[in-house]
């Protein structure tokens, strides 16, 4: 790839920026530049860094390495700061993430996600607004659209690290070996699911006691029948998830469970138990961000083998329905945060301003991560997989923030509940569509 080519796809990125609930403009606070912050880090004082994050040595072996290597080379070039580390798997770290912000215990430096997510804790004065290092060193160096989506009241309260879309991931092998080909339509999925079901073969690698991982499925049916806006309408109030198009989709996820085409237990599984089942290869296909791609790229302890095996398709279009093939769910993934409260602010915000850069030099190659920040890669050799993703978000028509990070807590709550239920025919696709409404209409 060359450099003029990586440029255009992350100028592109520009048109594909989604209307993100909550969000707005940022701008300078007044606050400390991240020159001074940075002196305050180098001032000679011990100074502990509380940093709680979600990458473990397991589940995300490149993150958790990348994360390492920054926090030691910051460490070697400012001796007096120990960045102590918390790690938790993604629900866990949600959860305690509500708990401890409730007796504002908050780590000194955090994960955070996007919009809905983001508000009751800025509004909360939980996070601190990082505007100042947005003037700094990092000023011109993110993907346009990608810090707006942590902006509330036109302050910034997180920097962005990743981008990401949700792709297909399939088995190459299994398809060769039941004479399947990629699925360009629906109806033809379909007709994939139902094959691979006769011969005894799990269609799709499902976790859905996370709940989210379901809604990812959801939110392509939604986006493929009614097209990119109607669930985005759906959640800012233009729209309603009584539309017609939202209640088939729900519906459609049903007629899925009922063909058999996600493995056995999905509902009772976590998204890490469900992935299992694509990684051992006994499901043919795997529906996530593309912060799985250094399982599929640059992970050592998975076989270059099975590797080797890991191609990836849109999901397909519906006949008669007005969505386009092009149309992804994604948007920036999750971004780091300062509390508010903290005893060593300047200290932990010199080390976000600090990894943040290090973070988008070093996870294109290191992990096969696809940055928020604009990164040269016109002299990296990239794997195929990553170079035909970049060239989707290149091609991209829209980009969808997840549904549970769009919607305010309490209503994302529900959303993620309702879609556990409609996978598990608990719900009506009706009732799914109500419970949506109700939740949203309380305002939390």
């Amino acid at each position: 790839m060359t450099k003029k080519t990586v440029t255009s796809m992350l100028l592109l990125m520009l048109a594909l920026t989604v209307v993100l609930a909550g969000c707005g403009g940022k701008s300078n606070d007044g606050g400390q530049a991240a020159g001074g912050n940075e002196n305050a880090a180098d001032s000679g004082s011990k100074v502990t860094i509380n940093f709680m994050h979600l990458w473990p040595a397991g589940s995300s072996a490149q993150q958790n390495k990348l994360v390492n290597d920054i926090i030691a080379e910051y460490q070697n070039e400012h001796p007096n700061v120990t960045v102590k580390q918390e790690i938790l798997e993604n629900e866990q770290y949600k959860n305690k993430l509500k708990v401890i912000s409730a007796s504002n215990q908050l780590p000194d430096v955090g994960v955070t996600w996007a919009a809905g997510f983001l508000e009751p804790y800025a509004k909360g004065n939980l996070f601190a607004p990082l505007d100042d290092l947005l003037s700094g060193d990092l000023n011109g160096q993110f993907v346009s659209g990608t810090t707006e989506a942590y902006a509330i009241d036109k302050k910034t309260y997180a920097l962005p690290i990743e981008l990401n879309i949700s792709p297909i991931y399939y088995n190459k092998a299994i398809f060769e070996k039941y004479n399947l080909e990629v699925p360009q339509t629906y109806d033809q999925f379909l007709q994939v699911v139902q094959t691979l079901t006769e011969n005894g073969v799990a269609p799709i690698a499902l976790g859905n006691k996370d709940r989210w991982t379901g809604s990812l499925w959801y939110m392509y049916m939604a986006d493929r029948l009614g097209g990119a806006d109607t669930l985005k309408n759906a959640i800012n109030r233009t729209g309603t998830f009584e539309d017609p198009s939202l209640i088939q989709g729900a519906a459609e996820i049903q007629k899925l469970v009922d063909m058999n085409a996600f493995n056995k237990g999905f509902n009772g599984l976590s998204n890490d138990e469900g992935k299992s089942e694509f990684m051992n290869e006994q499901a043919a296909m795997y529906m996530m961000g593309t912060w799985e791609l250094p399982n599929f790229t640059t992970n050592p302890d998975i076989p270059q083998e099975f590797k080797d095996k890991v191609g990836f398709f849109k999901f397909p279009s519906v006949e008669g329905g007005k969505g386009d093939i092009n149309s992804w769910v994604g948007g920036p993934g999750v971004g780091l945060f300062v509390a508010e409260n903290s005893k060593v602010k300047d200290e932990a915000k010199a080390f976000v301003n600090y990894f943040v850069q290090k973070w988008g030099e070093k996870s294109v190659v290191d992990a096969g991560v696809i940055p928020a920040t604009k990164v040269d890669t016109a002299k990296v050799e990239l794997p195929q997989l990553y170079i035909d993703l970049l060239n989707e978000l290149n091609n991209a028509s829209n980009l969808t923030l997840f549904a549970d990070v769009q919607l305010k807590p309490d209503a994302a709550q529900t959303h993620l509940n309702m879609i556990q239920a409609l996978f598990g025919k608990a719900v009506t696709p009706e009732e799914f569509a109500k419970k949506h409404e109700e939740a949203i209409a309380e305002g939390n």
